[in-house]
């Protein structure tokens, strides 16, 4: 679940919603809220637009590492 939460806190921490990310990512909000909730996992390609929209490494999504 690190994932999602390493999502959220990224999301929030730039004081977006929910709505922005998905958008900005070309996922539907369900599909997003779904991401946050730890209920399914972004496709590949997903996973590296939400990295490059949050400025972090797809290792510091995981829980890799924390920086």
């Amino acid at each position: 679940m690190l994932f999602a939460e390493r999502l959220k806190s990224c999301r929030e921490n730039k004081r977006w919603k929910q709505r922005e990310v998905a958008d900005a990512v070309h996922v539907n909000l369900r599909t997003y809220q779904g991401y946050e909730g730890g209920r399914s996992e972004p496709k590949f390609e997903t996973l590296i637009a939400l990295a490059d929209l949050f400025d972090v490494s797809l290792d510091y999504l995981f829980g890799r590492t924390d920086s």
